[in-house]
């Protein structure tokens, strides 16, 4: 231990983490223990937990110990990891961040949830988020708003913002978050680490709590992308359990790591350097491009140009499928009941009226619409139709090039209750994640630089299950740079 302080264990990626814990070099025991500590010295400034499970990590810290000196461990085992409240996790709370779920306890894990358990990584507890993973800041829940540890007058980002704010703080070497429209990708950016959504269907969706169905993925948080590739590794892959699993193979994500990306060629979309962009995001976005040309890619400017209707069909689409999925939560199977006077449908519109918040409300208010007789076609029916149109979009571009490289958001972090009472101006924060969410493709943030002393994100797109180049790029350009390794003061 005495090159390695237990006061300075939380600093520690997964990656090193797991070399450390496999050469014997530390315990899970006191790495475990040094990330708590550091929950206990942040979190009251940053709110990045709901729940923490100091108890049960100490514990799995010790079985994990027990497994590497048997020789039984894999690469996560005695890593810690925080989890997004929006997976279930078998006799912990799991809320939501929604009043609606405030007491409810799964009797059964999330299967990406499960994975990691029996690779041996240790829980922290549950990560904060906007409510029912709806909001772009992680000032929608119910509980308390997360602050970005970079500055804590603003928002993580969202909604996995309680995740990339914990990651960024060093009080979880990882997390998994989830992204419908950039939920991943746009908290990653704002808060200075790597996030990884991948392919639609890549990571099971089983025990995962639903926003949108056809748009919700379960990805990687982590320091870097040396990190995301073995978390990916651990949860990837068919789960009999969700319908829409895909059967395909899962590659070695850490030997996809070479540091050549020679001859790529990696596409430039215009559309997402249009108006509106902060000055210091596009000189980041554009410096890290050029970096990843000095490395060998071949840049090739190409277009998209259905980007200007994805905002509009994905705030149709998400959320009549939302209202779907919420419909549950009538206060008579299971979460949170306002009983009282009256018969059994007042009870349900009190239940839905004090468990929701307002920005869900809106959502299902939205989606009803949107699905409502005499609107069905003019609405839903039509931005589906658009949604092909994206995704041919793609197709077409990715037979020219291996993967797009563009901003991941036109803004920083912004001001904490800056856009809350601007729902359209807040929508727009995720106007460049939200067409990779309608393709179901993978894609990843990669911190490239600051704007205003604020990270920024580079994102990089790939084709249907190409999640092996995309962190290849991203892990390329992590070695020629130190972006990656920038941390926050608090």
């Amino acid at each position: 231990m005495a090159a390695h302080a237990a006061s300075e264990l939380w600093q520690l990626s997964a990656a090193e983490a797991s070399r450390l814990l496999a050469d014997r070099e530390i315990s899970s025991v006191e790495l475990t223990d040094a990330c708590l500590e550091r929950i206990a010295a942040v979190d009251d400034r940053i709110s990045a937990y709901i729940t923490v499970t100091a108890d049960l990590a100490r514990q799995q810290a010790t079985d994990a110990d027990r497994r590497i000196a048997a020789g039984d461990a894999s690469p996560l085992t005695g890593v810690p990891m925080q989890i997004k409240d929006l997976l279930c996790t078998n006799g912990i709370a799991t809320t939501c961040a929604s009043r609606m779920l405030a007491e409810y306890i799964p009797v059964y894990d999330a299967t990406a949830v499960a994975r990691l358990r029996e690779h041996g990584a240790v829980l922290l507890g549950k990560g904060n988020m906007d409510e029912f993973g709806m909001g772009s800041s992680t000032e929608n829940s119910a509980f308390f708003p997360t602050r970005n540890p970079w500055d804590t007058g603003r928002v993580p980002g969202g909604s996995s913002g309680g995740s990339a704010a914990a990651v960024s703080a060093g009080a979880a070497p990882f997390a998994l978050g989830t992204d419908t429209g950039g939920s991943i990708r746009q908290p990653a950016s704002f808060c200075g680490v790597t996030g990884l959504k991948p392919t639609y269907g890549r990571v099971s969706r089983y025990g995962l709590v639903a926003y949108a169905s056809s748009l919700d993925q379960v990805g990687p948080i982590a320091r870097d992308a040396a990190d995301c590739a073995l978390i990916l590794q651990s949860i990837a892959g068919h789960d009999s359990r969700d319908a829409t699993s895909l059967p395909d193979a899962v590659p070695d994500y850490s030997a996809a790591l070479t540091g050549d990306i020679s001859g790529l060629r990696l596409g430039v979309p215009s559309e997402y350097f249009a108006e509106g962009m902060d000055a210091g995001v596009r000189a980041a976005v554009t410096a890290a491009i050029d970096q990843l040309a000095a490395l060998g890619a071949e840049i090739r400017e190409v277009s998209l140009p259905t980007t200007q209707y994805a905002l509009a069909c994905y705030y149709i689409i998400a959320p009549s499928e939302c209202s779907a999925n919420l419909a549950r939560y009538d206060g008579v199977k299971y979460g949170y009941s306002h009983q009282g006077d009256g018969d059994m449908w007042e009870a349900m519109e009190r239940t839905r009226q004090h468990g929701f918040g307002p920005e869900v409300k809106r959502r299902i208010m939205l989606g009803a619409f949107a699905l409502s007789s005499g609107y069905y076609d003019a609405y839903y029916h039509k931005a589906q139709q658009v949604r092909t149109l994206i995704r041919q979009d793609f197709a077409h571009v990715f037979e020219e090039v291996d993967a797009l490289a563009a901003p991941v958001s036109p803004v920083v972090a912004f001001p904490i209750g800056e856009r809350t009472d601007d729902p359209v101006r807040m929508y727009l924060v995720d106007v460049y994640t939200l067409p990779v969410n309608m393709a179901g493709l993978p894609a990843m943030s990669v911190p490239c630089g600051f704007s205003n002393g604020l990270p920024v994100g580079l994102q990089l797109i790939g084709p249907h299950l190409s999640e092996d180049r995309l962190l290849n790029i991203a892990h390329t350009y992590q070695q020629a740079t130190e972006w990656h390794r920038e941390r926050p003061g608090i």
